[in-house]
């Protein structure tokens, strides 16, 4: 079967405290739908259609940038849609807090180097959370569509959090504004679903 674009776990407008309803309707009708049809028309006719998306982008190298671009963007925007929330913010609890508090001495350490990557990220890309082979966690960042599961992606682990930091995530609203975006993320973050993705990194 092809790759289907998700529908988002609750309505446009539901993080309009942070994020508008008109800029949430257009990256997923439009950027994430664009994702997801060009992502299906590069898998078409080889040994990757039937594939999982995760065995889609350990395929995905840098000969191949329409396979990489587009089976990125579709995963990288699956995760984004579910570590957000309306009733999102605070704090994690459980194991990975306590994995955050060694990695990063406590969450305002670990907030501190996850908004400096965000920030710090030239151009388009995205910055992560990732859990190690290990089952330790780490701050990094991906250009473009890239992310920790790809090939010489400059990050690897398995991403459980992901902060979208291309122009059309929050332009509307925050115009050149990054910091202010990345800052009200952190109001948004659902840390249920993050601490669900832990656990199953680490199993």
């Amino acid at each position: 079967m092809p790759f289907k674009l998700p529908d988002l776990p609750y309505e446009y407008d539901a993080l309009k405290a942070y994020i508008d309803a008109r800029t949430m309707k257009i990256h997923h009708t439009k950027h994430h739908a664009g994702y997801t049809n060009n992502l299906n028309n590069a898998i078409a006719g080889t040994d990757l259609e039937g594939k999982t998306i995760e065995q889609v982008l350990k395929k995905a190298d840098e000969s191949n940038a329409a396979l990489r671009n587009n089976a990125g963007g579709y995963y990288n925007h699956n995760l984004f849609w579910k570590v957000m929330s309306p009733d999102g913010g605070g704090e994690p609890g459980g194991g990975l807090k306590k994995a955050i508090d060694e990695a990063f001495g406590s969450f305002e350490g670990f907030k501190e180097a996850f908004s400096k990557a965000a920030a710090t990220r030239f151009g388009s890309g995205w910055a992560w959370l990732v859990v190690s082979g290990t089952g330790k966690v780490r701050v990094c960042s991906t250009a473009n569509q890239d992310n920790p599961l790809m090939p010489k992606a400059g990050c690897t682990g398995t991403p459980i959090l992901g902060i979208d930091v291309w122009e059309h995530a929050y332009y509307l609203k925050y115009q050149n504004r990054r910091a202010d975006y990345i800052e009200a993320f952190f109001n948004l973050i659902n840390w249920k679903e993050v601490m669900k993705r832990y656990n199953a990194a680490k199993k």
